[in-house]
């Protein structure tokens, strides 16, 4: 049986797990909403928009960090509390008590998902040279910026506590800057592995998705 339809049937119980008490109902609902356009998309375009089973993979697991911070909230992740072996400053900063959860999700954004963009353009597009490598950077740089948007919308419209915690900026002003810094980061360095492992595997693997 090909992966893609048995990480499609995983995201279930994820799902389950993630909704079950949840530390804030109405804010678990607001970080899945994406996920159910997202969802729908991904399964009624299989057959016409095909990625490589890694693109899934990588999709997945980050699904699954999603999932995580909706059941928490990103501000209340206790990841220190899992990896509490390591040292301390690695999570907190010198002085700081910021909970920095949602700067790695933002950070694993770019990361994972650009061997999908990648392909996404591999396909649709006849990119040459330094653009084939550029425009799905700032692809990656222009959905972060539009989830910025949508989180400060969000924010606008259901206020109060609600709003402060979905958009979850812990009392940080430049939160939205660092979000996007942090996916383009992530974005960029998936381009160097990619790059590092040859244009000709990735086209390969598109290739591969059309047999």
């Amino acid at each position: 049986m090909a992966l893609p339809p048995i990480l499609l049937a995983a995201t279930v119980p994820i799902l389950v797990w993630s909704g079950w008490s949840p530390n804030d109902r109405g804010d678990w609902l607001l970080e899945n909403a994406l996920v159910a356009i997202a969802m729908p998309l991904f399964v009624a375009g299989y057959r016409r928009l095909r990625f490589s089973t890694l693109s899934y993979l990588m999709l997945f697991v980050f699904f699954c960090l999603h999932e995580v911070g909706a059941h928490y909230t990103y501000s209340k992740v206790p990841y220190p509390q899992w990896l509490g072996w390591l040292p301390d400053l690695a999570w907190t900063g010198a002085g700081e008590s910021r909970n920095h959860y949602d700067r790695v999700v933002h950070f694993a954004y770019g990361f994972l998902v650009m061997p999908a963009v990648f392909e996404l353009f591999a396909r649709r597009a006849a990119l040459q040279g330094l653009w084939r490598w550029l425009v799905p950077v700032t692809f990656v740089m222009a959905h972060s910026m539009v989830y910025e948007l949508v989180e400060w919308g969000a924010a606008l419209v259901f206020g109060g506590d609600l709003g402060l915690t979905y958009l979850g900026t812990q009392g940080d002003e430049w939160d939205a800057q660092k979000d996007m810094l942090l996916a383009t980061a992530g974005s960029v360095a998936m381009t160097c592995l990619l790059a590092a492992a040859g244009w000709r595997g990735l086209r390969a693997a598109v290739a591969d998705t059309r047999s």
